[in-house]
């Protein structure tokens, strides 16, 4: 925050007045690692294959439980679930789900188990703990699709942060119009309305508040890391600058809604213009989408 002296006075006084950073330097600065260390640990040790990354101590911290993609694991997702650590999220992913033939329903069952993980066990040696009423579920791509499934199924999560979400069965979309919380979606600007991305159909059911944001320049597969067997389909490659885009993203989104940081507000706000993405009108009529090279592959193996 920057700090300046009331104007129209000769002399100096005690009233200050706090200008509110702008979104462009609350991006920037998002775009960087927090200032808390970061610590790793095993899911497995709950009966839940996964891990979790949390600040290196806290009380009542938000959380969030994270839905990988098709045929990734949460390796592929260590930078974000790192990133949102530092910022004093703690930050869980279940390992489960990745064959090519996965349950979209057993992931959001998983979801829902590692959020109870986080809650109920003191995490690290003790010193970090989090808050029950500061939940949150995320995803990607099918795993965005599955912690809408795992929102619909439990009163107790307070947002919901989706990322370059697919199509689920059961249909997301049908439990999106029964959910009264927040939600950030993000698609790629280059795929937004491929028929293997439904971020536009879920926008537009969405019963409660939601942002749809594309990020410029961007396919769906560009926050995966590193690589993996999707690259080999054609399916696209790990895009820096987009994973960067999505981490700031994401990361002011949840500071904002289970972290009641309220410095972060316009990562919630449909009129907020933040660089380098663009507010999508999930209304707007849009051409048929044109099949992907990823969903072709879908089809051929009945998925």
């Amino acid at each position: 925050m920057r700090v300046a002296s009331q104007a129209g006075s000769d002399r100096s006084s005690d009233t200050v007045i706090t200008v509110p950073e702008s979104v462009k330097s609350l991006l920037k600065k998002l775009s960087n690692r927090g200032p808390h260390r970061v610590l790793r640990g095993d899911l497995a040790f709950a009966g839940q294959p996964g891990v979790v990354y949390t600040p290196a101590s806290g009380l009542g911290l938000p959380a969030v439980a994270f839905g990988h993609g098709w045929l990734t694991s949460v390796d592929n997702y260590r930078m974000l679930l790192e990133h949102l650590a530092s910022w004093g999220i703690v930050a869980a992913a279940p390992n489960t789900e990745r064959g090519p033939i996965p349950s979209h329903t057993g992931l959001a069952t998983d979801l829902l188990t590692t959020l109870d993980i986080c809650r109920e066990v003191r995490l690290g040696n003790g010193e970090i703990s989090v808050h029950p009423n500061k939940l949150a579920v995320a995803g990607h791509g099918m795993g965005a699709g599955a912690a809408v499934l795992a929102a619909g199924a439990r009163s107790d999560i307070a947002a919901v942060a989706a990322l370059f979400p697919a199509p689920t069965a059961p249909s997301s979309e049908t439990v999106a119009a029964n959910l009264r919380i927040p939600a950030l979606i993000v698609a790629g600007a280059l795929d937004l309305h491929a028929s293997d991305s439904n971020a536009t159909q879920l926008a537009a059911t969405w019963g409660g508040p939601v942002v749809l944001r594309s990020v410029d320049k961007a396919r769906h597969n560009g926050v995966v890391e590193g690589r993996r067997v999707l690259a080999a389909l054609g399916a696209g490659k790990y895009e820096r600058n987009t994973a960067k885009l999505t981490r700031a993203l994401v990361t002011g989104f949840l500071l904002n809604t289970v972290g009641n940081d309220k410095s972060f507000s316009d990562f919630r706000e449909v009129e907020a213009h933040i660089p380098k993405t663009t507010t999508v009108d999930p209304h707007a009529p849009i051409e048929p989408p044109k099949p992907s090279g990823l969903n072709q592959v879908r089809a051929i193996i009945g998925r």
